[in-house]
């Protein structure tokens, strides 16, 4: 009965004694303790400022080769209705002649466009690996607080827990140290 009684008393007050843990608890860093964490390091690299930008650049890069692209098969189409149009004036070893320096241009714009989306790829490999070398030092304190031997690829594990996943903090952790990689 006496317990009841002080229960009822309680009962108000409990959830304001709950509130200073609460709160402590929200400013704490999560400190997941697990010899094991995993990470969805995509998801590092592509949500994080570094990545942002990267995928900013490589977008606006993108665009400017497709602009690129457009003006050069538009210059190559009129070349082509041109080069279509005096054939009939040309004798056919004149016309061959500028037919055949026509396809090589040709070829050689699609190999230099072709290069520059393949260095445009280059680039972001070159990011990546830039990043990852700067999320060492950072990732490796993470296991270290955590008391982790190793952090292992999300996808690359069956099933865990959602508990030992630092994909979130590692996110947050190196936009604050490593930023979007610009000074």
């Amino acid at each position: 009965m006496k317990l009841r009684a002080l229960l009822i008393c309680l009962l108000p007050v409990l959830p304001l004694a709950a509130v200073p843990v609460f709160a402590q608890q929200q400013s704490e860093r999560r400190v997941v303790q697990s010899p094991i964490l995993t990470i969805d390091s995509d998801r590092v690299f592509n949500e994080s400022a570094f990545g942002l930008r990267v995928a900013d650049d490589v977008e606006t890069q993108s665009a400017e080769i497709s602009a690129e692209n457009r003006l050069i098969e538009a210059d190559l189409k009129a070349e082509e209705r041109k080069l279509t149009d005096q054939r009939s004036k040309l004798s056919p070893e004149a016309f061959s002649g500028l037919a055949d320096a026509f396809d090589e241009k040709v070829q050689k714009t699609r190999a230099a466009q072709a290069a520059k989306g393949r260095a445009l790829n280059e680039l972001v490999e070159k990011e990546r690996q830039v990043f990852l070398a700067a999320a060492g030092p950072v990732l490796e304190q993470m296991m270290r607080e955590a008391g982790a031997a190793v952090i292992l690829e999300r996808r690359s594990v069956f099933v865990s827990a959602n508990a030992i996943d630092i994909t979130d903090e590692a996110i947050e952790r190196l936009d604050a140290s490593v930023g979007s990689g610009k000074n």
